[in-house]
């Protein structure tokens, strides 16, 4: 007697069915979200910050969800017109490293990039820093979650908005609002330029 309904596993599978397997981390064990944010102002600063992408993006446990518009900045902390200006953005990740791995292949990606650290706000041929990883709050030295300067700083906060318009600075609210409470001269979108997500 012939069963009623075909053999299930030889059926097409729907769109819809693909598209949300597609979409959902199936390689990834309950990941958590982190924010990075990139710079870039010495070199060929786009390419530094599309080679920071797709580096992360080749990372195990790690999957680059969105890639923020890109930002010219002047940069922080230094005298007027003492380095080049900077490219800046923001990652939006998800990932089943812990933040001391995560924080390592920050590290080790800047490195590739041959970031030197000689001196703080330096320039720098690549910076990636962890803004945000899921709701931790750390105020271990070696890495300070959330990122202790984040809130003041309109390099980040515009891309990471634009990014993720109801995001959430742990500690200190929408990042909307702080956007709003800081200045943002010198902070200038760069319609003409964009990253891709990695392949």
């Amino acid at each position: 007697m012939k069963p009623t309904q075909s053999d299930p596993t030889v059926q097409p599978v729907p769109a819809a069915v693909v598209a949300a397997v597609d979409a959902a981390d199936t390689t990834l064990s309950n990941p958590r979200w982190a924010v990075l944010a990139l710079g870039a102002n010495l070199g060929n600063r786009l390419e530094n910050l599309q080679g920071a992408v797709d580096a992360l993006g080749d990372t195990p446990g790690l999957r680059v969800k969105v890639v923020s518009p890109v930002y010219e900045t002047e940069p922080w902390g230094v005298e007027p017109d003492s380095q080049p200006s900077y490219l800046n953005a923001v990652a939006l990740v998800k990932t089943t490293l812990p933040p001391s791995s995560l924080l390592e292949r920050a590290h080790a990606v800047e490195e590739a990039f041959l970031r030197v650290r000689d001196e703080r706000w330096g320039a720098r041929t690549l910076d990636v820093d962890i803004i945000t990883y899921a709701d931790v709050v750390s105020d271990d030295p070696v890495l300070t979650l959330p990122h202790p300067r984040a809130h003041q700083r309109a390099f980040v906060l515009a891309p990471w908005h634009d990014a993720d318009p109801e995001a959430q600075l742990p500690g200190h609210g929408p990042v909307a609002a702080l956007l709003a409470a800081v200045d943002r001269a010198g902070v200038t979108p760069r319609t003409d330029l964009e990253l891709r997500l990695p392949e």
